[in-house]
């Protein structure tokens, strides 16, 4: 079966070789991996797509990694679950939760880093490091470890602990640094030259994107082949929205969503930390970088997303949107969804149900709308965050934390 023909880049087009490790473009821009989809439209129909396994290597077709390369931990194929009462109360006929925090790791980045690990696998590259806000951390340990290659983590040292934890369970290499996910970045960055390690940071490779992609296929086919009139996603890095928009495209070439009109893509962000909200207002091509950024949504507390120019492209061209909700907002918005539809779901995730809510009544999204709010992690992931919902209080042995029975 055909896969990549080669990289090509976001910004000035050029194409480099695919069979190679790679960054960013020499002009500094995102590569995107690209494939020959007519001789995948021969081989590959739609109606098979079903046959394939439970999870997103179902879509292994235009996904890079040849199969014996592939580092799997069941990631991907998670529920799409129409909301029961949730979505008449805020005013939507047909709101619907893709749930990403039944993926390995407890979140949506455990496709991304399956992914570019698995290339890492098959070309060779046996160090990799990331800087992160806490699950890309989470997952490229799990996967890191899974592949047998080394893994150097580079996290905000108020990173929330279930992360931390993870990281090291999984035995990577952990760095906490005082400041936010761009100070990580520029750690690790000057650490590159002794670490010796292979940058699978954000965007600074080609591969997550392919992985992320796999929730445009997803929803695709679990809504028949019919997509949604709009996605809302919760956007720090914003690989997801556009690895989603990169799948429209490719299946648009493949026949298998023809003319029909794509979803609006609508960018959730933090009002701690909204540079997205702000370039797309101002009619930017590109964020600026914004201070002082704070939330309790860690995945959220991007101050400058590097895929900003492709984010704030695939909104336009969608005639979508971008808002931000406060944190009070994003976790009643967490208790109301968990009350009553049963979903623990992450911050992030739990923005998207307070900013649905917000269009609906501005008349941004009518009622009659099929809309889809992309919840990208456990509720389980988030003690910290919640804990402000629900404070405990108390004293003495049995009010440890977690109940765990520890010296006096």
């Amino acid at each position: 079966m055909p896969k990549a023909t080669h990289l090509e880049c976001s910004v000035c087009n050029a194409t480099s070789p695919a069979d190679r490790p790679a960054g960013v473009c020499a002009c500094g821009g995102p590569l995107l991996v690209r494939y020959d989809l007519s001789k995948v439209r021969r081989h590959w129909r739609r109606r098979g797509v079903a046959h394939g396994p439970a999870n997103m290597w179902r879509y292994a077709p235009v996904l890079a990694p040849a199969a014996e390369s592939v580092v799997s931990l069941g990631e991907g194929w998670t529920p799409l679950i129409r909301t029961r009462r949730l979505g008449s109360r805020i005013g939507a006929d047909s709101l619907w939760v893709k749930d990403e925090g039944l993926n390995p790791t407890g979140s949506f980045k455990a496709r991304g880093l399956a992914c570019a690990v698995s290339m890492c696998v098959e070309l060779g590259i046996r160090k990799v490091a990331i800087p992160s806000a806490g699950n890309a951390a989470s997952a490229l340990a799990a996967y890191a470890a899974a592949a047998g290659i080394e893994a150097h983590i580079f996290m905000p040292r108020d990173v929330p602990q279930a992360n931390y934890l993870e990281c090291c369970a999984y035995g990577a290499h952990v760095t906490l640094i005082d400041g936010l996910i761009s100070d990580c970045a520029r750690v690790m960055a000057e650490q590159a030259p002794e670490g010796g390690w292979f940058d699978i940071g954000t965007l600074k490779e080609p591969y997550r994107i392919e992985g992320k992609k796999t929730m445009g296929y997803e929803v695709a086919e679990q809504m028949d082949w019919e997509l949604p009139a709009a996605i809302l996603y919760p956007t720090g890095g914003g690989v997801g929205l556009i690895g989603m928009w990169k799948a429209f495209d490719e299946m648009d070439q493949l026949g298998w969503i023809g003319s029909r009109r794509r979803p609006k893509m609508i960018a959730v962000q933090a009002e701690g930390c909204q540079p997205v909200v702000r370039a797309f207002q101002e009619n930017a091509e590109r964020c600026e970088f914004w201070p002082d950024a704070h939330t309790v949504a860690a995945g959220l507390r991007v101050p400058k997303p590097f895929g900003d120019r492709l984010i704030l492209q695939a909104l336009r061209a969608s005639h979508g949107t971008a808002i931000a909700v406060s944190d009070d907002e994003a976790l009643e918005a967490g208790r109301a969804l968990a009350a009553e539809e049963g979903i623990y779901a992450a911050p992030e995730g739990a923005a998207c149900v307070a900013a649905a809510q917000r269009l609906l009544a501005s008349g941004f999204l009518k009622s009659s709308d099929r809309i889809v709010i992309y919840n990208t992690g456990s509720g389980l992931k988030y003690p910290e965050a919640y804990a402000t919902r629900f404070p405990r209080t108390g004293s003495g042995e049995r009010d440890k934390l977690g109940g765990l029975i520890t010296p006096r």
